[in-house]
């Protein structure tokens, strides 16, 4: 895997029809500058909108993976994507004059071609690699979808696809190494099933399709009329199910070439993630919107990473951020700022804690003969800890600010007192829009003290004012 950020060294243009207009599509590969990443451009659009392939920008998962920002909306992308992930090229603009990437042959080959042709430019600036530290998964109970990435120094992955089709069966296919995708994955052809063929071709949805780019599955008995109106329909003569259950018009690349297919969405999928990612993969049955939704997953952990990145300087792992770090993240400062250390700190989950000395402010009228921490800076303490959770979510945590709406649930176990530590435990629970709920938990040598559910709202500093 390469260190450096790699571009094009020219810019290249391919044209081939679209799959959904059936259009004649103009696209063109263009050098981009360091962390630039991928950036689609409409030409054919007034001012040329611009999108950039993150998956915060994913719009629609039906039929393939569609990204939009404002104006600028692309269909299709994830086998350019896959292309592009799969030489290891982290910056390039491509520009188009229509809604979506030529179909071409329905693999990546046609773009890895060309791409070659035009050639790898290294740049200056490394990669930055998310490495997979802990495991990530993602599980879809209704289409028994599975995938995971797991703790590897290197970018490996294996598929699984069962349909439940005597023609198919169970596939799997394996990368080992994205230097692999090249020859190995990137020809492998889409393929769809005779029925969602005629569906698709009588609601008029791939006006570009034929049986050139795509592996028809027989999964059903045809009669010699259906073949007939196929022909007719598609322009293909003596067009007849071969042996292996699929439409005889073209051979297998692969004896599993479905399942390296997935696998090729599956890369390009990923590419939303927009770092390359050291991990295994493991896939069971994927599909664009699980893709896509175990990408933002990744994403979501990848944010984490940078925070702590930006604001931890410690190195010696018993903590993230100490009083110092958490100071530079929340706003509140003496004497209300009630979080001397965070220990644990997950896309979904933080740990932290409270140190309560007899010097704290509040006990000088909280009970000055029986000093017991107020429940109500208990609560407080554990929504600042929850608050640095909530941060996390937002590109730009200096410019938001977080206001808690709602307690439910509050239980008081125990009293808090001098000495005692106060170690604080939460989980985002939802987060919808700028509304989070967040269940939380407090202890004291290990026993619970006090719980509470919060909800809180993300407020943007400048809207406010």
């Amino acid at each position: 895997m390469y260190e450096k950020q790699h571009t094009i060294e020219k810019e290249i243009s391919i044209a081939g029809v679209g799959l959904h207009t059936g259009e004649t599509v103009n696209l063109t590969f263009k050098p981009a500058p360091e962390n630039h990443g991928y950036v689609f451009k409409r030409i054919d659009l007034p001012g040329g909108p611009e999108v950039k392939a993150l998956v915060e920008y994913v719009v629609d998962t039906s039929r393939g993976t569609t990204i939009a920002d404002g104006e600028a909306k692309v269909h299709t992308v994830e086998h350019t994507l896959a292309a592009l992930a799969g030489l290891q090229i982290d910056n390039v603009l491509i520009e188009l004059d229509g809604p979506e990437p030529p179909v071409m042959d329905g693999s990546s080959l046609s773009f890895v071609k060309i791409l070659k042709q035009a050639g790898l430019k290294e740049q200056k600036a490394n990669r930055e690699y998310f490495v997979v530290d802990t495991p990530i998964h993602f599980h879809e109970n209704g289409h028994q979808v599975d995938l995971a990435a797991l703790p590897l120094d290197d970018f490996r992955v294996t598929v699984m696809v069962d349909y439940n089709s005597p023609v198919l069966g169970s596939q799997h296919a394996t990368l080992l190494g994205i230097e692999k995708f090249e020859d190995d994955f990137a020809s492998s052809r889409t393929f769809c099933f005779l029925h969602e063929l005629e569906q698709l071709v009588d609601a008029g949805l791939i006006r570009g399709g034929n049986l050139d780019n795509a592996i028809v599955v027989v999964d059903k008995a045809v009669n010699e009329a259906e073949i007939e109106r196929l022909s007719s329909l598609f322009n293909v003569p003596k067009l007849e199910v071969a042996e292996e259950g699929i439409l005889n018009n073209i051979e297998l690349r692969h004896r599993n070439e479905p399942a390296r297919h997935k696998l090729l969405d599956l890369v390009g999928d990923l590419a939303l993630v927009g770092a390359p990612i050291k991990a295994q993969i493991l896939a069971a049955r994927p599909g664009h919107r699980a893709n896509v939704e175990f990408a933002r997953k990744i994403k979501s952990a990848i944010e984490s990473k940078k925070l702590i990145k930006r604001y931890s300087s410690n190195t010696n792992q018993d903590f993230i951020f100490d009083v110092n770090a958490i100071a530079k993240i929340l706003p509140h400062r003496y004497p209300f700022l009630l979080v001397d250390r965070i220990t644990a700190f997950s896309e979904n989950k933080i740990e932290g804690y409270k140190n309560v000395t007899f010097n704290e402010p509040f006990f000088q009228g909280h009970f000055p003969n029986n000093p017991v921490m107020p429940g109500v800076l208990q609560l407080e303490a554990m929504g600042q800890v929850g608050g640095i959770l909530l941060l996390n979510t937002v590109p730009d945590p200096d410019k938001v600010w977080v206001y808690f709406l709602a307690m439910n649930d509050v239980r008081f176990k125990k009293p808090v007192v001098p000495g005692d530590t106060l170690h604080f435990k939460l989980e985002l629970v939802s987060l919808r829009r700028n509304i989070c709920k967040m269940q939380g938990q407090g202890f004291v040598n290990g026993k619970l003290v006090v719980q509470a559910e919060l909800t809180a709202a993300l407020v943007d500093r400048e809207e406010q004012n």
